[in-house]
């Protein structure tokens, strides 16, 4: 039954491109320097005493190497690591299939975690404290309790909204990493050494020009140099330039601010038909046919983080970086607001 559950890192299907580009050891994972710094240190640790690492949370946008990470401290360690998502877990059973299989040191690595439900995470916390797990079985007034001893195992959770975890839950991890996007230095070693696993040609241009429209994500760089390889097969002599990388992003209306079309929908109904805001997330989306979720949790992080809209109170306001991009002069009424 946990095999429906959880997937073991030898045995789990993936296509060759992923199994190429993740880093297997923290030798090659490329940025998150201190987050990388701590965990490196901490499998040390655990290895001159011979024992288990602590739980680690693991937390910012995806895209980011949460999961690469997860599954190089079980590299190193030298233990098995299985894979599961908060919502896969719906019940008991369900949990426990999957801990009971665990051996000593192995590593359950819990993917959007905080989409666990609250009975499940109540089963968690003596799993992760006393390595054993109480479930009732039957109801009414056959129900019984039944303790299960487990082995010292170590639980990764990794988060894309870690506000939404609760206390008792963050309490019981040993450590707590956030996720920062990438600079384009970075990026462009990422891209590069990606482009030498799948075997394609590209100069030092090329990777910056990729880093720099890949909104600080090395899931997105990766995206983006298969298409531009793709490009570069079909259209040019196979060789990624600066030249092919920003004919190749052209044609998926990606422009060098990294925008996408719905990015620069979102900022020209912003600054046109709001008149620069405050508006409602709610409406913004409506305005421009996207779902809200959609539109706070993927387009609106960047665009805030390159200084494009603010989040107020009273709702989202374009900057004068809008203004700039769309090549529309700010309104006078809003110089005195914005400056």
């Amino acid at each position: 039954m946990a095999e429906n559950f959880y997937q073991e890192t030898v045995e789990a299907p993936k296509t060759a491109f992923d199994l190429s580009l993740r880093p297997p050891l923290f030798s090659e994972f490329q940025g998150q320097t201190r987050v990388r710094e701590r965990l490196e240190l901490m499998v040390q640790a655990a290895k001159k005493r011979g024992d288990v690492l602590e739980h680690v949370l693991l937390s910012g946008p995806p895209g980011l190497g949460k999961t690469t990470l997860a599954f190089i401290l079980a590299n190193s360690m030298g233990v098995n690591i299985r894979t599961t998502s908060g919502p896969m877990i719906e019940k008991a059973g369900d949990l426990a299939g999957i801990l009971t299989t665990l051996e000593r040191g192995d590593i359950l690595f819990i993917d959007e975690i905080h989409r666990l439900q609250a009975a499940i995470e109540e089963y968690l916390y003596p799993a992760m404290e006393d390595f054993r797990l109480d479930i009732i079985i039957d109801q009414g007034p056959n129900a019984r309790s039944v303790r299960l001893n487990l082995p010292k195992f170590t639980l990764i959770g990794a988060t894309t909204r870690a506000g939404l975890i609760s206390a008792p839950l963050r309490s019981r991890f040993g450590m707590t990493s956030r996720f920062d996007y990438y600079g384009i230095e970075d990026l462009s070693q990422i891209i590069r050494r990606s482009a030498g696993l799948i075997g394609v040609g590209i100069d030092q241009e090329g990777c910056d020009e990729i880093a720099s429209r890949a909104r600080g994500t090395p899931r997105v760089a990766n995206n983006l140099l298969r298409w531009v390889r793709d490009y570069a097969q079909v259209k040019s002599s196979g060789y990624i330039t600066k030249l092919v990388a920003d004919k190749a992003l052209e044609m998926l209306d990606i422009d060098r601010d990294g925008l996408d079309e719905m990015d620069k929908r979102i900022l020209e109904a912003l600054v046109v038909r709001f008149q620069g805001g405050p508006v409602g997330i709610t409406s913004l989306a409506v305005s421009v046919g996207e779902d809200s979720a959609t539109v706070e949790e993927v387009n609106e992080p960047y665009l805030i983080q390159e200084g494009f809209i603010k989040r107020t109170a009273q709702g989202r306001v374009a900057m004068p970086k809008a203004y700039e991009k769309l090549a529309i002069k700010i309104p006078l009424h809003r110089q005195g607001e914005l400056f």
